[in-house]
């Protein structure tokens, strides 16, 4: 619970600071000229609502399908099928940072608009996406060893007091009951320190998709185009949907109690349309040529795609492709790699419309 308390301040802390950047995103003046694009307020609010309804939809479904392994057996996390679901899933938020994001990062750090500073000498969007790489590793090792090792001192504390009973009240057997006693408690210290580090990834991923998120959202929001949303929705709706299908497996590993894994699902559900909200808000006075907004959204772009990369290769890939379970069925490697291969191709092939 504790854990999760962390969580929701963290994503808390992230939205206000990305409130607070709203009027240097609402406000900056830019003498670059704007490309001229048809403006229909009208039905760009029409799609914005629908967008919201559809982003909604498809983020709480994705992050509830994995937990339907209780009444569908086939979904449960010891079956193929959730690892081919889940290698999908990390394909598409492999794709979405590669092939949508960090772009994104660099046409906007390159922007001709930026011609004061040091932001045409150097690549910033590639530094940024590294460093938070980096970030994101520190955070996660940190974490997964912390709760590792106060729960190997429980472990450890628990042994000791099972051994110490069994002197205190002269145990027959002595010898036996010990071993049994060691055995038990290290198989017990394995398991916990495998749901340990499956709480650390579902955490610090959903830490990760929501800095994307909120950029995503308010660049829909802030839009007066119409041709310009209609394609996003259908983009957003399809990553969205398999990137909660990522998120909720990982949940269901984690085994979180009901409560910890409702308030998960309903962060990552809210963010996205949150931040289509926080744009709506400031369109009257965005100007995305704007050089303060440019380097706004671009460093964020830019941190958000070197997170993701990190979860999609380390902490979703790494770590099923990794699997014992894995290893030891060459059809199963099979089946995982393909669907890897589709997920990442079917949202790269979004990025020609949206």
């Amino acid at each position: 619970m504790a854990a999760n308390l962390k969580l929701a301040a963290l994503c808390c802390l992230l939205l206000l600071l990305v409130v607070s950047s709203l009027p240097l995103l609402a406000h900056a003046e830019c003498e670059c000229e704007t490309g001229e694009e048809e403006h229909d307020k009208a039905g760009a609010l029409k799609l914005k609502i629908i967008a919201i309804f559809c982003i909604l939809v498809a983020s709480a479904a994705g992050c509830g399908i994995p937990s339907l392994g209780r009444r569908f057996p086939a979904l449960s996390p010891d079956r193929d099928l959730f690892f081919a679901v889940k290698a999908f899933a990390a394909g598409v938020i492999l794709a979405t940072s590669f092939v949508h994001i960090l772009p994104e990062a660099f046409e906007r750090l390159g922007s001709p608009c930026l011609v004061d500073g040091p932001w045409q000498k150097f690549p910033f969007a590639g530094f940024v996406a590294m460093l938070a790489a980096i970030a994101t590793l520190v955070v996660d090792t940190i974490a997964t060893g912390y709760f590792q090792r106060a729960h190997a001192k429980k472990v450890s504390a628990a042994a000791g007091y099972v051994e110490a009973s069994d002197t205190e009240h002269g145990a027959h057997f002595h010898g036996v009951s010990a071993a049994v006693a060691s055995s038990s408690f290290a198989g017990e210290s394995d398991d916990g320190a495998q749901l340990i580090r499956h709480r650390v990834i579902s955490q610090v991923l959903e830490l990760g998709i929501i800095v994307h998120s909120v950029i995503i959202g308010m660049s829909l929001g802030a839009s007066e185009s119409a041709s310009t949303i209609r394609p996003l929705v259908v983009a957003l709706t399809f990553h969205q949907f398999f990137e909660g299908i990522g998120l909720g497996g990982c949940i269901v590993q984690a085994r979180f109690r009901l409560k910890s894994v409702l308030m998960m699902a309903l962060f990552f559900s809210l963010t996205l349309p949150l931040g289509v909200v926080l744009g709506m808000v400031i369109s009257s006075g965005y100007d995305e040529n704007s050089p303060r907004a440019l380097i706004v959204e671009g460093l964020l772009s830019a941190a958000a795609a070197g997170i993701l990369n990190y979860m999609a290769l380390v902490d979703l890939l790494a770590e099923d492709f990794m699997n014992p379970r894995v290893q030891n069925n060459g059809r199963l490697q099979v089946i995982i790699n393909i669907s890897l291969l589709v997920g990442t191709a079917l949202m790269s092939m979004l990025a020609v419309w949206a």
